[in-house]
């Protein structure tokens, strides 16, 4: 009914008061109450319906008091106060100290930081890209926590867009755009993610482009977030486009196996998930390699069947649990011997070239390729891959991830090459894939 960033930011935040019999009671935080219940009154009544009964009520409680109002008694206060812009909360769980950082997302991660620690000063705007479920949100709100934490009393505005036109729309309905720019320009740091979808919308977009002018011109920090590059957002004004070009655009890539394990090691220590076998989060990032939201759902997953069957969190519960999500022959893995092959191939070498001693560069860099991928897509150990390639070390095998992790941030070339032979990889082992 409502999208992931929307629940995330109005309904996570809402607790039971009381439950009786047929009566449900509810409470918001004070800041966001009349929105939420304007907003989202009927569908959480509607939800409660579903799952508790046709005769189920669900009424607000206010932050200090234990007499309920309706949903709808309560919209007719909110018609009262229109003037009311609701601060989007930010989730604390979404800090630095809780991202973990990878070669796909460590430049965003160090861009994040140095925004946070200096707002408006380092690099402004602050423009992360990358497909969902990669962390972009996670690095948006870490910023305004850390703000908050450290910046003595400088004040953040966290929203995503589709809460920005809603919050621009209930203005201009109720003759209140003053406010609506006081909330929105008079703050030290405003954070707005998704801005993709400002396109089409031709008000929205002119008064973005206005707010985004005023807070640019006082020094303001903006940091935004968008599922592409400014340059793709071919529906959206170009002077915004314009706009979000001006500061540092960042990337920010899928997860590689050290990292995605690390990820769920994290998270299975946050929630505090007994692990009955060690090798449990190797076995999902094997799986699983879509993006963080999708590796998290299907730990998720595994906790919920552990709850149900009341199974130790091992090996044969995740293997059964994920066999119904990733088929291993969906998501076999290449050999190293498949990927030294295409890339011997690729750059015109043998194979016995490819992991012979030789340092001549028509080798080195290719080896470095076949190293990096072997590391990306089988996850084997650094010296594994050392033996494979010739018996090297694990400090030359760590070496060459680095090389090609650094190399295809500056090289266009070379990001190409990488790219097109990890898609060759990929689908001609597929195609032999039974």
């Amino acid at each position: 009914m409502v999208g992931e960033s929307t629940y995330d930011i109005w309904l996570a935040p809402l607790e039971l008061e009381s439950f009786d019999h047929d009566d449900v009671v509810l409470s918001a935080p004070p800041a966001t109450q009349s929105w939420v219940v304007k907003r989202f009154g009927r569908i959480v009544e509607s939800c409660a319906k579903a799952v508790l009964g046709a005769d189920t009520r669900v009424s607000f409680a206010g932050a200090h008091r234990r007499t309920g109002h309706s949903a709808d008694s309560l919209v007719a206060i909110h018609h009262h106060h229109p003037t009311e812009i609701p601060t989007d909360e930010l989730n604390p769980r979404y800090s630095f100290d809780q991202f973990i950082i990878g070669d796909g997302n460590r430049l965003a991660h160090a861009a994040s930081l140095a925004v946070a620690e200096l707002p408006g000063q380092a690099y402004n705007p602050l423009f992360l890209h990358g497909p969902p479920g990669l962390g972009k949100t996670h690095l948006l709100q870490a910023i305004g926590n850390y703000v908050h934490a450290f910046s003595g009393g400088a004040t953040v505005r966290y929203a995503t867009v589709e809460a920005f036109t809603n919050h621009f729309i209930a203005a201009l309905t109720s003759r209140s755009l003053e406010n609506f720019k006081h909330a929105y320009r008079d703050v030290d740091v405003l954070l707005i993610d998704d801005v993709q979808f400002l396109a089409s919308k031709a008000k929205t977009e002119e008064e973005f482009f206005h707010t985004f002018n005023a807070l640019y011109e006082t020094g303001k920090q903006l940091v935004l977030t968008c599922d592409r590059l400014p340059g793709q957002l071919l529906t959206v004004q170009e002077r915004l486009r314009e706009r979000f070009e001006s500061g540092l655009v960042v990337d920010i890539g899928a997860p590689d196996f050290a990292t995605r394990v690390a990820i769920l090691r994290k998270r299975a220590a946050l929630d505090r998930i007994q692990l009955a076998d060690e090798t449990v989060p190797e076995l999902v990032a094997e799986r699983v390699t879509d993006n963080v939201r999708a590796l998290e759902g299907a730990l998720i997953r595994i906790v919920a069947y552990h709850s149900l069957t009341r199974s130790p969190i091992d090996v044969s519960l995740a293997t059964a649990v994920l066999d119904g999500m990733y088929p291993t022959q969906a998501r076999a893995v290449p050999s190293i011997g498949d990927i030294q092959l295409a890339v011997a191939t690729y750059y015109e070498l043998s194979v016995s070239e490819l992991v012979s001693p030789g340092r001549a560069a028509r080798i080195a860099w290719p080896r470095q390729v076949a190293i990096a991928l072997s590391r990306e897509l089988t996850g084997a150990s650094l010296p594994l891959l050392g033996q494979a390639f010739g018996g090297r070390n694990h400090a030359t095998v760590l070496h060459a991830c680095k090389r090609v992790s650094n190399r295809v941030l500056t090289d266009r070339q070379a990001e190409t090459d990488v790219d097109e032979l990890r898609s060759i990889i990929r689908s001609g082992h597929r195609d032999r894939t039974p």
